[in-house]
């Protein structure tokens, strides 16, 4: 009876391999890196960046980032001689700053986000048909976004691929 076990055991530890690359392999992607690190979601970008407000903000956040860090400098420097009085007004002053900061900040990545989006939207038709050639052709049997997934090693990621893919889809646009 031992010696049908055992050959039982040996021929489903060598069967099971044979089983799962019949299903297809593994991968994992992640959809928005693959579309926002394409030729044309950088073009798109740039864009944006060139745009007369975005400059505008993005001066504003340069200036005001550059004030605070002076305002944290100075009350580093003075807090040990100043009154309890002074303190209480540079925090103010420093909260205040702050909260400039983060609405210019938060300015510029609603930019961002909106143009990144659009580009979502548009690249997504494209997206499945590159996914699709990518699991025909790689024989891909479970195909997970990245986000979903607690770890993968890198050799399962078609980031690059589907970013490829677009690039070639997208060449001159």
């Amino acid at each position: 009876m031992s010696k049908l076990l055992k050959a039982l055991v040996t021929t489903l530890a060598l069967t099971m391999p044979v089983m799962a690359m019949a299903q297809g392999r593994i991968a994992v992607v992640n959809l928005q890196e693959a579309i926002l690190q394409t030729d044309l979601a950088q073009k798109r970008l740039e864009e944006v960046y060139n745009q007369d407000d975005f400059k505008a903000d993005k001066a504003e956040f340069d200036q005001l980032k550059k004030e605070l860090d002076d305002l944290v400098k100075k009350f580093q420097k003075d807090s040990a001689v100043m009154s309890q009085d002074q303190q209480a007004g540079m925090r103010q002053k420093l909260a205040s700053k702050q909260s400039d900061l983060e609405h210019v900040a938060g300015k510029l990545k609603q930019a961002e986000a909106a143009a990144g989006q659009a580009l979502l939207q548009e690249m997504s038709p494209k997206v499945q048909d590159v996914l699709r050639d990518l699991i025909a052709s790689e024989g891909i049997g479970l195909l997970m976004r990245q986000e979903a997934v607690i770890h993968a090693d890198a050799g399962y990621s078609i980031t690059a691929k589907v970013t490829d893919k677009l690039n070639q889809l997208t060449a001159g646009k």
